[in-house]
């Protein structure tokens, strides 16, 4: 099954394109809220993340699927974490990665949580795992991992939704909760099929 994320997009009824689009003078002149650094800042770091799962397994004998999903990934989420530093930087907020996550979101009543204990994110153990397994093995485990990372992201991706007041931080989340939503659907079709345990 071809993995791509931009073919969702063309057949989805809102594109990058239009999501992606330069703000409307209504939102470059707005100043962003809490949640729209927080989660800049959060879903940043959480991409970070993503990046180096997919550095993993790129090049490896993994099979043909699971390259696919990862360079997709890599490709992908690269871009929007470049938008997203860009913007902090326009706001004058920290690029930093920070270290306590989500307090935006009201984690903890406000007072966030470690980086370590944010949804989908990977234990040092689990990526030193993926890096030791081989071939099929470490296919599957990556798409466990990414699997778990998306529904990370598309719970705070919908949280930014609700709780951003910048239209071009909405316009991304949108498009990062229905993106990985898709993924989430194409990495659970390759555990059931080519990816299975004998």
């Amino acid at each position: 099954m071809n993995i791509n994320r931009r073919h969702f997009l063309a057949a989805s009824t809102v594109g990058p394109a239009t999501l992606l689009a330069n703000a409307t003078a209504a939102d470059s002149s707005q100043e962003p809220t809490a949640a729209d650094i927080g989660f800049c800042q959060d879903m940043s770091v959480h991409h970070l993340q993503a990046l180096a799962m997919c550095q993993r397994v790129l090049g490896r004998d993994t099979g043909g699927a699971v390259q696919a999903a990862a360079a997709e990934v890599l490709q992908n989420q690269a871009m929007e974490v470049g938008q997203m530093r860009a913007w902090l930087a326009d706001w004058g907020a920290s690029t930093v990665p920070p270290s306590i996550v989500m307090g935006w979101m009201g984690a903890n009543q406000g007072a966030g949580m470690p980086l370590a204990l944010m949804p989908g994110y990977a234990s040092d153990e689990e990526l030193l795992e993926l890096s030791t397994l081989a071939g099929q093995y470490r296919g599957r485990r990556w798409l466990e991992l990414m699997r778990a990372h998306h529904v990370g992201g598309v719970m705070m991706a919908t949280e930014a939704q609700n709780l951003a007041s910048s239209t071009k931080v909405i316009r991304l989340a949108t498009i990062q909760a229905m993106a990985q939503t898709f993924e989430i659907s194409q990495y659970d079709f390759l555990l059931e099929g080519p990816y299975a345990l004998d």
